[in-house]
């Protein structure tokens, strides 16, 4: 892993965020589409997990899907996000995205959609779940 899995003070994050922010980040909510900050940014930067500031994915690997959500090819490093098996929407079965430092919800990732990126993947990322810092 590329950081240290840290822990969480549920009552301080809680004080810290947005109640949506806190339920997408701690809960695994989702926010409406194309209601997010980031969804159509171009803003070059980094983008962090708001809970922890891990570092989670960088401008580059940002495209526009039309999905309502940020969309990104790939994670900084593989290591930076754990990826969970989502059955909520049984029978289809989705792959949750959460960060590795502190294990916030951040979104999903899906594959063999046929947008024109180097993985073939969309990870479809909440904005509320992230802070961009332009480089």
């Amino acid at each position: 892993m590329s950081e240290k899995k840290i822990a969480i003070d549920e009552a301080e994050l809680k004080a810290k965020l947005d109640p949506h922010s806190y339920n997408v980040l701690r809960n695994g909510a989702t926010e409406l589409p194309f209601s997010g900050e980031y969804t159509d940014t171009e803003t070059v930067g980094i983008y962090r997990c708001k809970a922890c500031s891990a570092e989670l994915f960088r401008s580059e690997t940002k495209f526009h899907s039309g999905c309502g959500w940020p969309s990104f090819y790939a994670p900084t490093t593989d290591d930076a996000v754990v990826l969970i098996e989502d059955l909520s929407l049984a029978p289809r079965i989705r792959t949750e995205v959460r960060c590795a430092s502190c294990d916030s919800h951040l979104g999903h990732v899906f594959e063999g959609e046929g947008f024109e990126v180097p993985t073939d993947q969309r990870w479809c990322i909440n904005s509320v779940a992230l802070i961009l810092h332009e480089k």
